[in-house]
């Protein structure tokens, strides 16, 4: 009779942070510099002067979402999160789904902050005087240029990111007390010295032109919060998970200062027409509009520094996701190999970097890097609310018994998560809606609401695809169960010394 094999003990990630690095991951994820210099443009396209108003809208349903993430936190830590949770709650395949549209979220956002990233390195080097190289002439808003530019500078964070998540927490830390320094400073003297008066207007809600205009804005203002819950795909690698909660709530409430603070800075410095017309560009025209040289450079600066921030954050949460998801055997091996010398996903870590260097190439067939920001955030934005609505509900159906056993709490657990799953889908839902009713042929181009509407359910389709091949080729006891591998593992990597 065949022995059968011992079972082999579960890959498992070094424990070697703390809640200021969870701070750090979550916030150079969320990038408030990056949303504020170009989201805020974008949106403002949307919902004119009335920025402070979405903001603090889509503040509450994901401040609903993040009370989730922390109560399923604090009983299952796992690098896969929504992943696992709602594959144990709902079902395997939706929490199948919810890992797989996140990673592809996610690649598609690095695609989009490679060019951002070489944009701002082109707007800094026309600054410094340099404007053409060779007998090529430098153009910030040419996506061929700067994907080209941002693919070199997506390499080094992606090997940043395979030597420690600790090394790249340090890093992202002292970038952001940079640009949190410039944000402040430049805001702050714009709210004082803007030439266009303040106005309660901003922030009513029921100004807003339309309700497509709202659903639009509602989901572009919940994409700049998005990266948040970053700080909870290093749950195994800090050393108490509580930390991870406090890294998520901290960041979240910080951003929301920061962001009502650069839309009312900005409404005060640029007209309607200045704020939806500079895309890319808008934090540097900021800044110009505020200082001469060479201070009017530092708003660029610190969006470069956001951009490459975002960058290596985007590549963390990722590896994590597909880590735990190919330790459920629910993709391949690769994903779960850890570097015995750093103790991180080294391999799934550099794959991420390629497939996100992959994307920002095929990019390329949208010309203007404004279209493709304008494409890509939308996108995200469908699919950051589909993943948070899920994992939303996954905590209500988790945590339902507290509705009997404590009522309060089963508000804060059961009702406000439903409740704020319920307008993301419907905002979602009438979005989508309004795309397909707003054309009548596709088009490879930003404004097509056929377009705009089949780049997310490209997403959700390879995903249903990929959860096919893991159930029934892989077979992955993952969809028997709905369980993810423990991560509570005695076996973790010592922290170095």
């Amino acid at each position: 009779m065949t022995d059968t094999p011992p079972a082999l003990d579960p890959p498992v990630l070094r424990k070697s942070l703390g809640v200021l690095d969870g701070v750090a991951i979550a916030a150079s994820s969320t990038a408030a510099t990056t949303s504020i210099g170009i989201g805020l443009g974008v949106t403002a396209g949307v919902v004119g002067l009335h920025l402070p108003a979405i903001m603090l809208l889509a503040f509450l349903p994901v401040l609903g979402i993040a009370g989730a993430y922390s109560r399923l936190n604090r009983v299952e830590p796992n690098a896969g999160n929504g992943y696992v949770w709602v594959g144990r709650s709902l079902s395997p395949w939706l929490g199948f789904m919810v890992g797989w549209v996140t990673i592809v979220a996610v690649v598609a956002f690095l695609a989009y902050t490679t060019a951002v990233t070489g944009s701002a390195l082109i707007q800094l080097a026309g600054d410094t005087g340099v404007h053409r190289v060779g007998g090529l002439a430098l153009d910030p808003g040419s996506t061929a240029q700067t994907t080209a530019v941002g693919l070199v500078v997506l390499a080094a964070v992606t090997v940043t990111a395979v030597t420690g998540v600790r090394k790249a927490a340090r890093l992202q830390g002292w970038l952001l007390v940079f640009e949190y320094v410039v944000l402040l400073g430049f805001c702050g003297y714009g709210i004082v010295t803007g030439p266009h008066p303040f106005s309660l207007s901003w922030f009513d809600p029921f100004a807003i032109p339309s309700p497509t205009a709202l659903a639009q804005g509602l989901l572009l203002s919940v994409f700049c919060y998005w990266g948040f819950e970053a700080a909870f795909t290093v749950t195994e690698e800090v050393r108490d998970p509580r930390d991870a909660s406090k890294a998520g709530f901290t960041t979240l409430f910080t951003m929301l200062g920061l962001f009502l603070l650069g839309s009312v800075a900005f409404q005060r410095v640029l007209s309607e027409e200045e704020l939806a017309g500079h895309g890319a560009e808008g934090l540097a025209f900021f800044g110009e509009r505020l200082a001469d040289q060479p201070l009017a450079v530092l708003p660029l600066v610190a969006l470069m520094f956001s951009a490459v921030a975002s960058l290596q954050a985007g590549v963390i949460p990722a590896a994590r996701g597909m880590f735990a998801m190919s330790r459920d055997r629910t993709l391949g091996p690769v994903w779960s190999r850890v570097s015995p010398r750093y103790g991180t996903p080294a391999a799934g870590t550099v794959l991420i970097g390629a497939l996100a260097a992959t994307v920002a190439a095929l990019s390329l067939v949208i010309p203007r890097l404004a279209d493709m920001i304008m494409a890509t955030v939308t996108a995200v934005g469908i699919i950051v609310a589909l993943s948070y609505a899920l994992t939303a509900l996954a905590a209500a159906v988790r945590f339902r018994s507290l509705l009997r056993e404590d009522p309060w709490q089963g508000v804060r657990a059961v009702v406000l998560p439903v409740l704020s799953a319920l307008v993301l889908v419907a905002l979602g839902g009438y979005l989508g809606w309004s795309f397909y009713d707003s054309a009548d042929h596709f088009e490879l181009r930003a404004d097509n609401g056929w377009f705009l509407l089949a780049t997310p359910l490209a997403m959700i389709a390879s995903g249903f695809v990929a959860a096919a091949w893991a159930r029934w080729v892989r077979k992955s006891p993952y969809f028997r169960t709905g369980e993810g591998t423990d991560s509570e593992s005695p076996r973790l990597l010592p922290t170095p010394h």
